[in-house]
């Protein structure tokens, strides 16, 4: 059923959870996957509230599509699953942090992570000096 109000269709999350969301203009918060035991980050995906009631409550990733204007679960098609161990909001509450068994490729290119193909800048030197960086020597 589509909503012509503009607000988003009803969705299983905890009232009270949902009430601390803070969502972009489209209703979605950025979901950061990261392997649990070894830190890496993975991928970011979107969730809305109803994405999040189905990660929360199946174990499993599940992101909203902006492409395709759907629901996906990370692994239905790849079997590169997502296992979930925990989730947790960051301190603002628009973004969430979900700590996955990554099986397989995070990447839809088939990359472990989507951050392996496009490095920036890669295990920097930079020193630090207090009064360059802003950050008092005692600090430091």
């Amino acid at each position: 059923m589509t909503s012509t109000t503009g607000t988003p269709p009803p969705s299983g999350l905890a009232p009270e959870l949902a009430a601390r969301l803070k969502r972009s203009a489209d209703g979605l918060l950025p979901a950061i996957a990261q392997q649990y035991d070894t830190g890496e980050v993975l991928m970011l995906g979107w969730m809305d509230d109803e994405a999040l009631h189905r990660t929360l409550t199946t174990g499993r990733c599940t992101y909203w599509s902006r492409s395709r204007q759907e629901y996906w679960v990370k692994g239905d098609t790849s079997g590169h699953f997502q296992w979930v161990k925990s989730v947790a909001l960051d301190c603002d509450a628009d973004t969430v942090l979900v700590k996955v068994d990554q099986v397989g490729a995070a990447c839809h290119t088939g990359d472990r992570t989507c951050f392996d193909a496009d490095v920036l800048l890669k295990d920097a030197e930079h020193a630090h000096e207090g009064a360059d960086s802003g950050v008092p020597a005692s600090d430091q």
